[in-house]
């Protein structure tokens, strides 16, 4: 193929994250040179590179040639400083089709380590738009790219492979927005410093709560939580007195229980009854499971959030088998295309040698031709140009249908063969 699709590279299929990491494209002047060396190779015509912490990968248009591959593949290994014996086990490489599927895929969050996940694709456009600033990206790969953002849009409109939270902060956001008709103007309080109980109180912040309380027992770790939320702190052995403004509870403090459902009996009747809603992230828990028994007062622990996170991803991979029918009918389209790309020269050369045979021979059979005037002259010539367009109007229509990649490549190789295109004539 005139225009063949090559990739090389690495990702988290192929290499692990020590190795992804020196291989990042970091600064923007670092990605921009690596692409303008890439440009350079002879036999490279446009070049994109993708980024990210799973993926090191170059997308190139290429002529094909022999050892293109691996010369990518070195440049990229020694740009991170890695030896090429052992890591050109970590590379891998994709040509035509399937480089063309790879970045739909990718596109659509299909090949993603969390299927369906929304970064991938905002990463995708804005490294492209990179890689066209420098002059890298050109025509055909700014058609392959620009593909693959409507299929993503299209995967995600048409399945629901990103509608369900696969993390424990989403999913606990889920679940608190059926207990309350909204989570805006809530409050939250957070109890211990847990990575993953900071991130669920990030999350109910996201999704409206306006205030954040942070208990803990080391009150200086407290205070340089809340400043990360612009909330109060708190000394976990004062965290019962503030309790009844809380409307949810993140408990991911070490030590163990904290609350038992007595305590919760009673910070019911502070709240009126008003609904509260209880995540224990901790282990061993914070809170007493018989909690569970209070009215209304809701209590999921870690292996809850888990279940429902298994069970939504669960249901993405399910969905993305419904996003890789999209990309697989949208890579065969795509594919069309470049086909018809690799009949072009073809179908210039047999117009253009048309167009020299007729010229030759109205040149030689006018002369002959006595008493002719301007306009008979102009005649003959439009009779002759339509007569050669009608000639080829039906090989040209032929060369441009959708056909097999093998029918397609026969169907060129004779008609260059029957008129000796590209050949001595």
């Amino acid at each position: 193929m005139a225009h063949e699709v090559l990739i090389v590279g690495v990702n988290h299929h192929t290499a692990p994250v020590e190795v992804r990491e020196r291989l990042a494209l970091g600064d923007s002047g670092t990605f921009e040179q690596f692409l303008r060396e890439l440009v350079e190779i002879p036999g490279v015509h446009e070049a994109v590179a993708l980024s990210t912490c799973n993926r090191v990968e170059v997308v190139t248009c290429c002529d094909g040639g022999p050892g293109l591959a691996n010369e990518l593949g070195m440049r990229l290994l020694r740009r991170g400083g890695i030896d090429p014996g052992e890591g050109r086990n970590y590379l891998f490489e994709l040509r035509g089709r399937e480089a063309v599927r790879h970045v739909f895929r990718v596109a659509s969050s299909l090949d993603s380590l969390v299927v369906g996940e929304p970064q991938i694709l905002g990463q995708m456009k804005a490294q492209f738009a990179k890689s066209a600033a420098a002059h890298a990206a050109g025509p055909i790969l700014h058609r392959v790219f620009h593909k693959g953002f409507s299929v993503a849009k299209r995967v995600r409109t048409e399945t629901g492979v990103a509608s369900r939270a696969v993390s424990v902060a989403s999913v606990a956001v889920d679940l608190a927005s059926k207990i309350f008709e909204s989570l805006d103007n809530r409050t939250v309080m957070l109890i211990g410093a847990g990575e993953i109980g900071e991130a669920a109180a990030r999350s109910f912040m996201s999704a409206g709560a306006v205030s954040v309380m942070v208990a803990n027992r080391t009150f200086e770790t407290a205070v340089e939580l809340a400043r990360a939320f612009n909330g109060t702190p708190i000394p976990l052995d004062r965290m019962r007195m503030y309790l009844p403004l809380a409307d949810l509870v993140v408990g991911s403090a070490g030590g163990g229980q904290l609350l038992d459902r007595n305590d919760v009996r009673a910070l019911m009747k502070e709240r009126k009854n008003r609904p509260v809603f209880f995540i224990d992230l901790a282990v061993p828990r914070n809170f007493d499971p018989g909690i569970n028994d209070v009215d209304n007062a809701y209590l999921y622990d870690i292996d809850d959030l888990d279940a429902v996170v298994s069970e939504n991803l669960g249901e993405r991979k399910r969905e993305a088998i419904r996003g890789e029918a999209i990309v697989e009918q949208e890579v065969d389209r795509f594919w069309r295309w470049m086909e018809q790309l690799d009949a072009v020269p073809t179908i210039v050369e047999l117009r253009d040698l048309a167009e020299r045979i007729r010229r030759e021979e109205v040149e030689r059979t006018l002369p002959r031709l006595n008493g002719l005037s301007e306009h008979d002259r102009e005649a003959i010539e439009a009779m002759t140009k339509a007569i050669l367009n009608k000639l080829l109007h039906h090989p040209t229509a032929v060369l441009k249908e959708d056909r097999s990649s093998e029918e397609h490549v026969a169907l060129l190789a004779a008609l260059r063969e029957l008129f000796r295109l590209g050949g001595e004539r």
